[in-house]
């Protein structure tokens, strides 16, 4: 009889014990709402070293971790086809200046021309205006007057073809000879192009391309960027990026610094979105920036939204996914407010008296 009833008594122990609940109150507190990205470090100003014409790589002029300043030359690059126009455009410049201003000039042909078309012309007007005199006073023959007339009207023709024919001209070599100096000119400018200089100073991070490698267009020959300063970049899903405004303050974390915090602001948030990872681009400028930094460096980053004292709170895994917590007399809507990874605020429905029970997983 006593054997039954210890097990009957353990049993009803074990019930109790099985259906106590962990147990909590509210409490008031900073809290403190951030959003969370990996961030990546990268120098200010950074950019890809692209030629302007195609070739062969000669040499590096520098090494990567060289500093730079602006107008410095990086890479040389060798190819005989622009070479070879200049000297050809340079040919065609010197016939076409010869052509319009030089000694056997076109020009001076024509105007030979218009003057002995304009000796004849007078001539002929003398003779026609002689004659018709004549032929006014009914002296010499009808046909020695016509004959007068279209000699005077023919030269007329002439000497106007010619003085066309002479504008003409002079317009198609001065536009021919415009036509050959800016094509000597962007002659000059792609052999300037065979070095590729730095657009600004600092230091050249990066160089893919070794002397004989073929240069395209397409493909960037190394990276330059600032020496001293760096940004931070972070990527932000589309559901956090309406909370991101400039100036906000960013808590910073580098693998390379272990545990210790860095802060900074958020200085650019790019409007177009990344389509492969759903994320927008942000970047901060530290507020002090750490003694020693390199490009690609990794850490995590959390920018602060939105700071409360004296929140009340409490657990998230308290608050169901409908807004309710469960009480001793039952669950209980509530309005929440500001949240980060492990606790929520409450704005209305409960106080800090309100015990409140663990939900069941």
């Amino acid at each position: 009889m006593y054997k039954n009833l210890i097990i009957c008594l353990a049993g009803l122990l074990g019930f109790s014990c099985g259906q106590r609940k962990e147990k909590v109150f509210p409490e008031r507190m900073l809290l403190t709402e951030s959003v969370y990205s990996s961030v990546t470090i990268q120098p200010d100003s950074l950019y890809q070293i692209y030629s302007a014409v195609g070739g062969i790589l000669d040499y590096n002029l520098v090494e990567e971790g060289d500093p730079v300043n602006k107008e410095d030359p990086l890479v040389q690059i060798i190819n005989l086809t622009p070479e070879l126009n200049r000297e050809n455009a340079r040919l065609a410049l010197e016939l076409a200046r010869e052509n319009y201003k030089g000694r056997a000039a076109v020009l001076d042909e024509i105007r030979d021309e218009i003057a002995a078309a304009s000796m004849n012309y007078r001539n002929d007007s003398l003779n026609y205006i002689r004659q018709k005199n004549l032929w006014e006073q009914k002296i010499g023959s009808k046909m020695e007057f016509d004959t007068r007339k279209l000699a005077y009207q023919l030269s007329g023709n002439t000497l106007s073809l010619l003085r066309n024919k002479y504008y003409r001209t002079k317009n198609e070599l001065e536009t021919r000879l415009k036509q050959a100096e800016n094509n000597y000119k962007t002659s000059q400018i792609a052999a300037t192009d065979f070095t590729v200089k730095s657009k600004i100073d600092g230091t050249v991070y990066a160089l893919y391309k070794n002397a004989g490698e073929t240069v395209s267009l397409q493909e960037p020959l190394g990276a330059v960027g600032c020496t001293h300063s760096f940004v931070i970049e972070m990527l932000i899903d589309e559901v956090d990026i309406v909370k991101i405004k400039k100036e906000q303050k960013v808590l910073v974390t580098l693998d390379a610094y272990g545990t210790e915090v860095f802060e900074a602001v958020v200085h650019k948030i790019y409007p177009e979105k990344d389509e492969r990872s759903q994320t927008f681009k942000v970047e901060a400028l530290f507020t002090k920036q750490p003694p020693v930094l390199y490009p690609g460096l990794s850490g995590e980053g959390n920018i602060i939204i939105a700071r409360k004292e004296d929140a009340l709170t409490i657990p998230k895994v308290f608050l169901s996914a409908d807004d309710k917590v469960l009480t001793e007399n039952g669950l209980v809507k509530v309005a929440t407010g500001l949240q980060n990874l492990d606790r929520v605020e409450i704005l209305q429905g409960i106080d800090e008296k309100t015990p409140l029970l663990k939900p069941e997983p």
